[in-house]
């Protein structure tokens, strides 16, 4: 059976939420296994583009060859370096998917997953200096603590990084299964394991990081008009859009005018769409899914 890189959450709402302009310049910064891309193509005649970003070498697998279209061997935080390299100056619209692709978490080499045994590794780059197995053997444990519990919102995560550190003083962490097996965390606890590897490819890929100035880009970049349409997966990226959109600011601080107006240069339009349950049925993976779309005022 031939492999399911990824299914895309809310597909027909998301590209519909675009309003996309047949003749517009559009940037998917989360290519993937191509199938918002494909769908914006179907949207634009002969003088639209698209521009679709991924770090990951193994999308080019789903090229589209069409001399409309564009691939950006690139991690999305460059969004303002390429379409300056490009020549373009104003965007109709923006889609990122935050999601990770099923390609990631079901290829067991790759290390996202802890259902696996794989070498800890969890860069979307293959070519990215520090692996997860690094961060884990490496940083502190105050360091470690912080980070499972801000990027994994684990109430326990103290005593991860306290057994990961005990565990790694005798021989170093290398594989999935180490990792689970230093953490102390029940095998019957899936979801505190999953937390446990979001942090750690949260901290890897630096996804917070990217997140920040795509957002910050990608809102200088948009024309009037144009919308920009965002599909979070867990809470601390959906907070971080949801005041970004709302504020204009990565502060998320309302300004206003003499008369109570907020100043914001988007315009919400969808504020945290979630899949149907017949979507969850046949998709369980885009049940975390939310959908905030905003257009440049």
């Amino acid at each position: 059976m031939a492999e399911v890189y990824h299914i895309p959450a809310m597909l027909p709402e998301t590209i519909q939420g675009l309003n996309i302009q047949p003749n517009g310049v559009y940037a998917d910064v989360t290519f993937g296994g191509g199938g918002h891309s494909r769908a914006i193509m179907e949207c634009l005649k002969d003088g639209g583009r698209l521009f679709s970003f991924d770090q990951d070498k193994d999308a080019l697998r789903n090229a589209i060859d069409d001399k409309r279209w564009t691939f950006v061997h690139s991690n999305f935080r460059y969004l303002r370096n390429w379409m300056d390299y490009y020549g373009i100056e104003q965007i109709d619209g923006l889609l990122a998917d935050l999601g990770v692709s099923f390609h990631h978490f079901d290829c067991p080499e790759r290390g996202f997953s802890f259902r696996f045994s794989a070498p800890l590794d969890m860069r979307m780059n293959q070519t990215a200096k520090h692996t997860a197995a690094d961060i884990v053997n490496t940083y502190s444990e105050e360091q470690l603590a912080n980070i499972f519990r801000l990027y994994g919102e684990l109430k326990n995560g103290r005593n991860i990084a306290r057994n990961i550190c005990k565990v790694r003083a005798q021989k170093p962490i290398e594989r999935t299964e180490d990792l689970v097996a230093a953490s102390r965390i029940p095998a019957e606890m899936s979801k505190e394991l999953a937390r446990l590897f979001q942090a750690l490819r949260i901290e890897v890929n630096d996804e917070m990081g990217a997140l920040r100035e795509m957002l910050v880009a990608a809102r200088d970049l948009l024309k009037p008009g144009g919308r920009i349409a965002v599909l979070t997966y867990h809470s601390l990226e959906d907070r971080m859009v949801k005041n970004f959109l709302r504020s204009g600011n990565l502060e998320g601080t309302i300004e206003k005018d003499f008369y109570g107006n907020n100043l914001s240069p988007f315009e919400i339009i969808e504020k945290g769409r979630t899949a149907c349950e017949e979507e969850v049925e046949r998709n369980p993976r885009s049940r975390s899914a939310k959908l905030r779309i905003a257009e440049k005022r």
